[in-house]
C-alpha cells in the first residue's frame, strides 16, 4: 500500500469514526441520567459502528466485491452482538457493584456492620468493598469507645455533684451551728471544716489535672529522676495512713533506676495507685511497691495488693474516667500537698494520663488474692507520648 492510499484510508476511518463518535458522544449526554448498562451498550455499539462505517466507506471506493463486503458485514455483525452482550454483562455487574457500595455506605451511616461480598467486577472495587467494610468496623468502636466516654462523663457529673454535695453541707451545717453559738466544742468544728476544705480542694485538683490531661494541656518538667528515692518518699508520705489500717506497706526491687521524667506528675501517679491499694485492702495484708527493668529497658513501677481481684470483664475499663464497679477501686486520692479524699472516680484515669503523657503504658492484671498495676516508662520519653489524650510538650527540661 502506497503512502497516499494509506492516507485516504486513515482519513476516511477518521471521519466515519468522529461522525460516530460525535453521535455516541451526544446519546451518553442524553443518556447522562440514564442506566450504566445502557452507556456501556452505547459505547460497545459506537465502537462496532465506527469500524463498519470506516470499513464500508473504504470498500466502496477500493471496489471490493460484494461478497467480501458481506462476509465482512457477517463477521463485524456476530463480533458486535457478542461485545454488546458482554458490555451488558459487565454493565450488570458494576451496576451490582453500585447498589453493594450505595447500601454499604447507607449501613455505614446507620452504625451497622457492612459484609464485603467474596466476587467483585475488578480487584480494585474488591479492594474498595474492603475498605469499606473496615471503615464499618471502625466507626463502629468508635461510636462504642464514644459511648462509654459520654456515660462515663455523666457518671462523672453525677458523683462529683455528690461528692461535692456532701462536705458542703457538712460545712454549712458546722457553720450555722458556730454563727448561732450552738457549738459544743468550736474548736473541733473548725478541725472539721479545715478537714472538709481540703477534701474540696483535693477534689477540684483532680478535675483540674484531669481536664489538662484530656485537653492536651498538661505541661511536663522533664528532669533526672531517681525512682527509688521518688517511690520512697510516696510510701514515706502515705505511710501513717496504712500503719492506721494495720498495712504492711514496703517498697522492694532495685534501687538504682533513673530516668527522665516529671517528677511530681510520676509522684501523683504512683501516689494515687498507693492510695487505691490502701483503701481496699484488709487489714493485716501487704502492699509492695516495686520497681524493675523490663527486658526491653523500660522501667516497671508495680503496686501489689491483697484487695481482691476485679472481674476480669472490668479490667479493660478500671482507667475510665468516673468509672466504678461494685468495689471501687478508682477512687481519687492524691490531692495538693499529698492529702488524699473520696474522690469520684478520677484517680486511675489521671494515672493513665500522666503515664501516656510520659510515652509509657499502665495495665492491670489480677494476681492471688489481689490486683497488679504497673506503670512501663521508657529511659528516655519523646515529649507529649504516642498520641495520648495526656500528650503534652515539656516546659523545660533538665540533664
Amino acid at each position: 500500500m502506497t503512502a497516499q492510499v494509506f492516507a485516504t484510508v486513515a482519513g476516511i476511518a477518521l471521519a466515519c469514526a468522529l461522525v460516530v463518535g460525535a453521535l455516541g458522544l451526544l446519546a451518553l449526554r442524553l443518556l447522562s441520567r440514564g442506566s450504566l448498562v445502557t452507556q456501556l451498550i452505547v459505547v460497545a455499539f459506537a465502537t462496532i459502528a465506527s469500524v463498519v462505517s470506516g470499513t464500508a466507506a473504504v470498500a466502496s471506493l477500493m471496489y471490493l466485491s460484494a461478497h467480501d463486503l458481506n462476509v465482512f458485514y457477517a463477521v463485524a455483525a456476530v463480533a458486535g452482538f457478542v461485545s454488546l452482550v458482554m458490555a451488558a454483562v459487565l454493565g450488570r455487574s458494576l451496576v451490582r457493584d453500585n447498589q453493594y457500595f450505595r447500601a454499604a455506605a447507607a449501613s455505614i451511616g446507620r452504625g451497622e456492620a457492612v459484609i464485603s461480598p467474596d466476587r467483585h467486577t475488578s480487584a480494585e472495587f474488591a479492594s474498595l468493598a474492603g475498605e469499606l467494610a473496615a471503615t464499618a468496623d471502625r466507626l463502629t468502636e468508635s461510636r462504642e469507645r464514644e459511648d462509654r466516654v459520654e456515660t462515663s462523663r455523666r457518671e462523672i457529673v453525677a458523683w462529683i455533684s455528690h461528692d461535692l454535695r456532701t462536705p458542703l453541707a457538712g460545712i454549712r451545717a458546722m457553720a450555722e451551728a458556730l454563727e448561732d453559738g450552738m457549738a459544743p466544742d468550736p474548736d473541733r468544728y473548725y478541725v472539721q471544716i479545715r478537714g472538709q476544705v481540703d477534701r474540696l480542694s483535693s477534689m477540684v485538683d483532680d478535675l483540674f489535672e484531669l481536664s489538662k490531661i484530656h485537653s492536651g494541656a498538661l505541661q511536663l518538667t522533664f528532669e533526672r529522676v531517681a525512682l527509688y528515692d521518688l517511690i520512697s518518699d510516696t510510701v514515706a508520705d502515705l505511710a501513717p495512713v496504712a500503719v492506721a489500717k494495720s498495712l504492711d506497706l514496703r517498697f522492694e526491687g532495685e534501687r538504682g533506676l533513673t530516668l527522665r521524667a516529671d517528677a511530681r506528675e510520676l509522684a501523683r501517679a504512683v501516689g494515687n495507685l498507693v492510695m487505691n491499694a490502701i483503701q481496699h485492702s484488709p487489714a493485716g495484708s501487704a502492699i509492695v511497691v516495686s520497681v524493675t527493668r523490663h527486658d526491653d529497658g523500660r522501667a516497671v513501677i508495680s503496686v501489689v495488693d491483697a484487695a481482691g481481684g476485679i472481674p476480669e470483664h472490668d479490667l479493660g475499663r478500671v482507667f475510665e474516667a468516673g468509672w466504678r464497679a461494685s468495689e471501687p477501686r478508682t477512687a481519687s486520692v492524691w490531692g495538693a500537698g499529698g492529702g488524699h479524699s473520696g474522690g469520684a472516680g478520677l484517680g486511675l484515669a489521671i494515672v493513665e494520663g500522666i503515664v501516656r503523657a510520659h510515652a509509657g503504658q499502665v495495665t492491670v492484671s489480677n494476681v492471688e488474692n489481689g490486683c497488679r498495676f504497673e506503670l512501663l516508662l521508657p529511659q528516655h520519653p519523646l515529649a507529649g507520648g504516642p498520641g495520648g489524650p495526656g500528650s503534652a510538650g515539656p516546659s523545660s527540661s533538665a540533664g
